[in-house]
């Protein structure tokens, strides 16, 4: 005998809640009304992602000010930073000089959340500037008055279960993802990486899994002027972080995919390059070993030529039971470069929106067109105080391609791949309650590459003395 429709209806009904409860509380998902964290932080240096909100902000009602007492629904943050840079024969720059400017970079920023949820409301303004330099201001230094975050946000805090939440930003962000080699805001440069557009993410650092569905444009920084968006380009792609088997290793599979009009580029070039990638980190028990894994693929269009990329990033770590708690790391870093440029194929890594800070202190590479070794110690002398060094070496994965910051290249090949090596070492540590020190210094020897295309035979020194101030620390 057939099923009447409110038979049917209620049989689907039935299966449906079935369905949602075996998703959201079966043990192979991790959804539990306990909520475990499950987020475990990567030990390899320089890899932890910036949080959302940024460090310098605080929620207003833990500020201690009598004026906030009660108010848990603002988030305030007032970030002053200056620092002093004495660079000699900085190979960033076309001649061989000394310069030694001041970098001023002043942040603010203002969250409202849970007052009128599920809308939430974020502004954070950035004023960067550059002071006594020989040289022209540049958008790595220089971008007055910016709103680098003006977004709305739809969060809705147990929509996937237990605090599992959604949330679906719209508007101008800066953020930072995986190991910050291909999304970051930058935090060491004066300025920021900015995009406009949507963000949604389902599921949160804590839960066992977490996406993260992008859809932005670029924004082009303007010294003097109000940024603008990058009209010619986007960047779309998704994010999973599973988190399930943290205990053993955390696992990042991402795609991401950016695209140029060469109709309204200014280069008049149109590209489309898909970056398939892998990441994968952990930490092995109580043995005092970590381990951090990235792999990408690149395929896609780059004006006339087809793209063919890859990139390949291995770290290892040791831990010491010693007081000081040492950390002894080597890392082999590798992104390809394009082999001839007269062929139709281009293989050099597009690094997309990534820092360079833990690639070189001086900041002169980038993750395209290199292969580098390097070693690293980090310490903690006295629980405030925090030590590190290493030791770099530079090779171009191709010899006729360019090493990207200095601009510097040969097509021939004929001045080999080896760039230089450096070593660096840097100091931090607090000065009172809202004071933060940053003490460092690099040295860069040049290679046969660098000597031959540059001209200039000289090492490079690098020394720097940053002051951090927190209002609300």
């Amino acid at each position: 005998m057939p099923l009447s429709v409110e038979s049917n209806r209620s049989f689907f009904v039935g299966f449906a809640r079935w369905v949602l409860a075996l998703v959201c509380f079966h043990p192979a998902w991790g959804f539990s009304a306990d909520a475990p964290n499950f987020y475990v932080t990567p030990r390899g240096y320089g890899l932890v992602p910036e949080s959302e909100p940024p460090r310098y902000v605080h929620q207003a009602d833990k500020t201690g000010i009598a004026a906030f007492e009660g108010m848990n629904w603002l988030d305030i943050g007032l970030d002053y930073r200056v620092r002093y840079e004495y660079r000699d024969n900085d190979f960033r720059r076309p001649v061989q000089v000394l310069d030694d400017p001041f970098l001023l970079r002043t942040r603010v920023y203002l969250g409202i959340k849970q007052r009128f949820d599920p809308f939430r409301f974020v502004l954070e303004i950035e004023d960067a500037r550059r002071n006594g330099s020989r040289f022209g201001p540049d958008d790595r230094d220089v971008n007055t008055a910016e709103p680098i975050q003006a977004f709305a946000e739809l969060f809705f805090a147990d929509a996937l279960g237990m605090d599992r939440p959604i949330s679906i930003k719209l508007g101008r962000q800066a953020f930072e993802y995986l190991d910050r080699r291909l999304l970051a805001r930058n935090e060491w440069r004066n300025t920021t990486n900015t995009f406009d557009g949507l963000r949604a993410t389902f599921g949160r650092r804590a839960n066992d899994w977490q996406v993260d569905v992008l859809a932005l444009q670029p924004v082009r920084r303007l010294t003097s002027r109000l940024d603008q968006p990058e009209d010619s380009q986007w960047l779309t792609g998704a994010i999973l972080d599973w988190r399930r088997w943290s205990q053993i290793a955390t696992i990042q599979p991402y795609y991401l995919r950016l695209t140029q009009d060469g109709a309204r580029a200014a280069s008049l070039v149109t590209r489309d390059i898909h970056t398939l990638g892998l990441r994968a980190y952990g930490v092995v028990g109580k043995t005092g070993w970590d381990w951090d894994v990235s792999g990408a693929q690149q395929l896609g269009e780059d004006g006339p030529r087809t793209h063919r990329a890859q990139a390949l990033i291995v770290d290892a770590g040791y831990t010491t039971t010693h007081a000081w708690k040492p950390r002894f790391s080597a890392s082999l870093l590798y992104a390809s470069g394009d082999r001839n440029p007269t062929d139709g194929t281009n293989q050099r890594f597009e690094r997309l929106f990534g820092f360079a800070r833990p690639l070189s202190s001086d900041d002169y590479i980038q993750w395209e067109n290199l292969r580098s070794p390097k070693v690293r110690v980090e310490f903690t002398p006295l629980p405030s105080v925090r030590v590190d060094a290493g030791l770099s070496a530079y090779w171009l994965a191709s010899g006729t391609d360019r090493w990207n910051t200095t601009g510097l290249r040969d097509p021939s090949g004929a001045s080999g791949t080896y760039m230089g090596h450096e070593f660096d070492l840097r100091v931090r540590f607090p000065v009172g309650g809202h004071v933060a020190m940053n003490l460092g210094y690099a040295h860069f020897q040049p290679g046969r590459f660098t000597r031959a295309t540059s001209g200039r035979s000289d090492p490079s020194d690098f020394v720097y003395v940053e002051v951090s101030i927190d209002a609300f620390r």
